[in-house]
């Protein structure tokens, strides 16, 4: 390639400053670049390099989406100025966390919705028509306007995390009592600290009574034989559920051996925890007392 050659300008510019040198004066022209020389590469430094991906969650995250259908309710106006869209996160990690670990088989839920309407009750949840994988959670307005300023937030996260629990348990393949569900639910609601006030523990009627009588039930046997026994009993669950087969697989003995024992605790009042689940409770397990 021709050397270009020099403007008019620029020999003049060169020429008057060989004779009368003088200041350099700044230069309006745009400085001009040599093709012939190679751009440096910028350098890359640590804070901008690009950042390293992020490891995957050790649960599904399911896509979570909120319809309400009157925004002007009282009950729709509470629950927004009272929860966070992040707490339908928390009440999947709460339920996840206490029934399953990341190795375990785990119900495929893909998506759940919350919907806030009016309608008698408190809470439920189905699973869609076209895909079970699909859930909804249907929460009454009527029943977030009933309650107290100061108790809402907790009863709000309470209820969302006991319907939470619905949408990710197992069934028995639909034969398990709805008391023994109702109590897994409770019992991870209990777990995760937002047992309302008026929860009592006790043994009066039937183990599958569901809800906080099966959830206190559920904690005792988490006590009795260890961290994680409702984790498993949950597991048993994806199997069809017997009664007679799916106890005894578990804890070697009947259910009603268990609640008896359960009620012996309660009946040794403040006692030591030991000592009120000690041999008698054992043999009566073992003898099966309460069939």
């Amino acid at each position: 390639m021709k050397n270009p050659r020099p403007s008019p300008t620029a020999a003049s510019t060169s020429t008057a400053a060989a004779i009368a040198p003088q200041q350099a004066q700044p230069s309006s022209a745009p400085a001009r670049i040599s093709l012939a020389t190679p751009f440096p590469l910028p350098i890359r430094t640590a804070s901008a390099a690009a950042p390293h991906p992020k490891p995957s969650p050790p649960f599904p995250a399911p896509k979570l989406r909120l319809k309400i259908h009157d925004l002007s309710s009282p009950g729709s106006l509470l629950f927004l100025s009272t929860l966070s869209a992040p707490q339908l996160s928390t009440a999947v990690s709460q339920t996840l966390t206490a029934l399953y670990t990341p190795n375990s088989p785990i119900p495929g839920t893909r998506s759940i919705t919350l919907i806030l309407r009016d309608f008698s009750g408190v809470a439920y949840t189905r699973g869609i028509d076209l895909d079970d994988d699909h859930k909804e959670i249907h929460l009454s307005t009527d029943y977030l306007a009933g309650q107290p300023t100061e108790r809402a937030a907790a009863e709000i996260c309470g209820v969302l995390c006991h319907e939470m629990v619905h949408c990710w348990q197992w069934n028995g393949a639909g034969q398990a009592p709805g008391g023994l569900i109702e109590g897994v639910a409770d019992w991870v609601r209990l777990q995760a600290g937002l047992a309302p006030p008026h929860w009592e523990r006790g043994a009066k009627g039937e183990w599958d009574d569901g809800y906080a009588t099966t959830a206190f039930f559920l904690e005792y046997l988490e006590g009795r034989f260890g961290k994680g026994t409702v984790a498993r009993l949950n597991a048993a669950l994806r199997e069809k559920y017997v009664e007679e087969v799916f106890w005894d697989a578990l804890f070697g003995c009947t259910v009603g051996g268990l609640w008896a024992d359960y009620k012996k605790e309660l009946d040794g009042g403040k006692g030591n925890r030991k000592e009120a689940m000690g041999e008698g409770a054992i043999q009566t397990c073992i003898a099966g007392e309460g069939r």
